[in-house]
C-alpha cells in the first residue's frame, strides 16, 4: 500500500496551445515515464486526429515516480486535460479525481479564455492552483504582464508564478517541487468500505471495457466483486493497473490512487462516468458527489447514405459513446433520408472531431444534417413541446409562446476592440447587462 502522504494528484489546465502536452512530455522524460528512444512529442495524445490538429480531445492520465529534493519518493498522478471549450467536460470530470491543479499560461499570450474558464472549474472543485509561465525563452514573452493578469483577471497571487519553457525543459525541476510543497496529499481511510469514482471509460476490443477510477476510500485488488452503485450492475475484478503510461498491472489500488481496471463489463452503459464503485459483500452507504452530465448545446442528424448500414451505425455510436461521455444520441426516422440517429454536441468542434471519427475508426459514409438548437414550444394547453426540425413544428394557432437557448457570457476584450464587439453582439441579438473595466 503506497504512503498517502507520498501521493500527489493533479492535472495540467491552459487555454487550447498554451503547451499542456508539450509540459507533460517533460515530465514523463524528467520522471523517467519512458525510456529517451520511446519518447515522441505529445506523448498522450493517442489520437491521430489529436497529433494531427495539434489538440488534446481525450484527458489521459499517467503515473509517475518522482525524488524529491527532500530525498523522498513521490507518486504523481497527472491528468492532462483538453483546452478547447468544446472538451471542457473532460476537464470537469479530471477535476472531479485530482487536488491540485498546475494552470498553465503562454507568457507571450497572457491570460485567454479557457484559462479563465479552467482556472475557475479548479476553483469551483476545491483545487490548490499552482500559476506557471511557459515559452518564456521566446523573445515576445512578457512576464510581468501576464502575471499582473493573473492576478487582475482570475484574482491569483501571481508573484511567485513559476517561469519555464516546457519544450527546452527550462525550470520544469521547480514545476515537480511546487507539486510536491504546494499540492495536499489525497486523504482516505484504507480499511472503510469500498468508494471509487469512475473518472473515465473506454472499449478495448481485448478487454471489454476499461475503467479509469479514483479510489477515496477502500482497497481494490484482482477477485474483488465490484458493484456500480448507480446501475446496482455487479462484476468480478479481471484486473487493476496504472498507466506509467505504459499499461502496468498492479496487486491493489489504495486510497487516493489513481488506476485502471478491468471487470470482463460487456454492457457500454455499466461504467457510466461520475458513477460510484463498491465492494458487493460491503458496499458503502452512500455514492459520491457525481459530476453533473454533460448539457449538449449543437444537434445535428446523421444517416447512413446506405440503409442497410443502420446497424454499422447504431453500434459505432455506441462504442464511440462510452469513449466520450459528452456526446448524446437519440433514434430518428425521416422521410427523405430513412432512418438515422440525431446526434447532441457540445460544440461545432466536438461534431467535427466525432464525424471523422466515424469515418476513419469505423469507415462509415455519412449524411450529416446542418447543425442547430433545441427549441422549446409552449402550446395553449400549457403543454411544452422540444423541436429539432421544422417539420415537427405544430399548428401555430395552438402556439401560445417559442422559447429558444441563450447564454449569459462574460466576454474579456482588450480595449481597442470593445466598439467592434459590442455592435457584433447587438447584431446577433446579445443584451449588454453590463460593463467593466478589469485591472
Amino acid at each position: 500500500m503506497t504512503n498517502l502522504a507520498r501521493i500527489r494528484n493533479f492535472a495540467i489546465v491552459a487555454h487550447i496551445d498554451h503547451g499542456k502536452s508539450t509540459l507533460a512530455d517533460r515530465f514523463i522524460e524528467m520522471c523517467g515515464g519512458l525510456e529517451a528512444r520511446q519518447m515522441t512529442s505529445q506523448v498522450l495524445d493517442s489520437m491521430d486526429i489529436e497529433r494531427e490538429r495539434g489538440i488534446t480531445i481525450k484527458a489521459q492520465t499517467v503515473r509517475l515516480a518522482y525524488r524529491a529534493r527532500d530525498g523522498h519518493d513521490y507518486i504523481f498522478n497527472l491528468i492532462d486535460t483538453p483546452g478547447h471549450v468544446d472538451f471542457s467536460y473532460e476537464v470537469s470530470r479530471s477535476m472531479r479525481a485530482c487536488e491540485g491543479a498546475i494552470l498553465l499560461v503562454d507568457a507571450t499570450q497572457g491570460v485567454e479564455a479557457q484559462t479563465l474558464a479552467n482556472a475557475y472549474q479548479a476553483i469551483d472543485a476545491d483545487l490548490e492552483l499552482i500559476p506557471v509561465l511557459n515559452k518564456v525563452d521566446l523573445p515576445a514573452s512578457e512576464p510581468d504582464r501576464v502575471k499582473a493578469q493573473i492576478e487582475d483577471i482570475i484574482g491569483l497571487d501571481a508573484s511567485e508564478a513559476l517561469m519555464i519553457s516546457a519544450k527546452t525543459g527550462q525550470g520544469v525541476d521547480e514545476v515537480l517541487e511546487a507539486v510536491v510543497r504546494q499540492i495536499p496529499a489525497p486523504k482516505g481511510d484504507p480499511d472503510a468500505p469500498l468508494r471509487a469514482l469512475v473518472v473515465d471509460s473506454w472499449y478495448d476490443p481485448y478487454l471489454g471495457v476499461v475503467v479509469l477510477i479514483r479510489i477515496r476510500e477502500g482497497t481494490i485488488s484482482k477477485g474483488t466483486r465490484i458493484q456500480m452503485m448507480g446501475t446496482r450492475a455487479v462484476h468480478p475484478v479481471d484486473r487493476v493497473g496504472v498507466f506509467t503510461p505504459k499499461k502496468v498491472e498492479v496487486d491493489s489500488l489504495g486510497p487516493g490512487e489513481v488506476g485502471f481496471l478491468t471487470a470482463g463489463i460487456k454492457e457500454l452503459a455499466d461504467a457510466q462516468v461520475g458513477d460510484t464503485i463498491t465492494e458487493e459483500r460491503r458496499p458503502a452507504p452512500e455514492p459520491l458527489p457525481g459530476f453533473r452530465p454533460s448539457q449538449p448545446v449543437v444537434w445535428c442528424s446523421m444517416f447512413p447514405t446506405d440503409t442497410a448500414e443502420f446497424g454499422n451505425l447504431r453500434e459505432s455510436l455506441a462504442k464511440l459513446r462510452l469513449n466520450d461521455a459528452s456526446f448524446a444520441y437519440e433514434p430518428e426516422q425521416s422521410l427523405a433520408l430513412g432512418p438515422g440517429f440525431r446526434c447532441g454536441f457540445l460544440g461545432l468542434l466536438h461534431l467535427e472531431i466525432i464525424q471523422e471519427r466515424l469515418d476513419r475508426e469505423f469507415d462509415l459514409d455519412l449524411i450529416v444534417t446542418a447543425p442547430s438548437v433545441i427549441y422549446k414550444v409552449h402550446m395553449t394547453d400549457g403543454s411544452v413541446h422540444e423541436m429539432h426540425n421544422p417539420a415537427d413544428y405544430p399548428d401555430v394557432t395552438k402556439i401560445d409562446f417559442i422559447q429558444e437557448p441563450w447564454i449569459k457570457a462574460t466576454i474579456l476584450v482588450p480595449d481597442e476592440y470593445l466598439g467592434a464587439i459590442l455592435s457584433l453582439c447587438s447584431e446577433k441579438r446579445g443584451r449588454q447587462i453590463e460593463l467593466t473595466y478589469v485591472g
